[in-house]
């Protein structure tokens, strides 16, 4: 798990679920077919909800993190771009 990003409206970390089981198998000599798994948890502290973005949510975030690495955004262009993400949040935060 890694913090990518923090302040006092959104924390977003990057989270490997099973990165573990991925390394376990590439040191196998037994092949055995294991799916790398990322995700990327957005926690809306205004409203205390969070969305947690796998599959093609995931890479299209990874995506926008590409582009910010490569242009250095403001504060407030990510806090839009979260913004627009945390609109799906529905879960609430219960403990972080």
């Amino acid at each position: 798990m890694h913090m990518l990003y923090n302040s006092d409206s959104f924390a977003v970390v990057h989270i490997l679920a099973n990165a573990q089981e991925v390394a376990s198998a590439a040191d196998s000599d037994t092949p055995r077919p294991v799916l790398p798994r990322h995700g990327f948890e957005i926690v809306d502290k205004r409203s205390g909800k969070e969305v947690y973005l796998d599959g093609s949510w995931a890479e299209l975030f990874q995506q926008q993190i590409e582009a910010w690495q490569q242009n250095t955004p403001t504060q407030e262009e990510v806090e839009e771009t979260l913004e627009r993400y945390a609109s799906l949040a529905q879960t609430p935060v219960v403990v972080h």
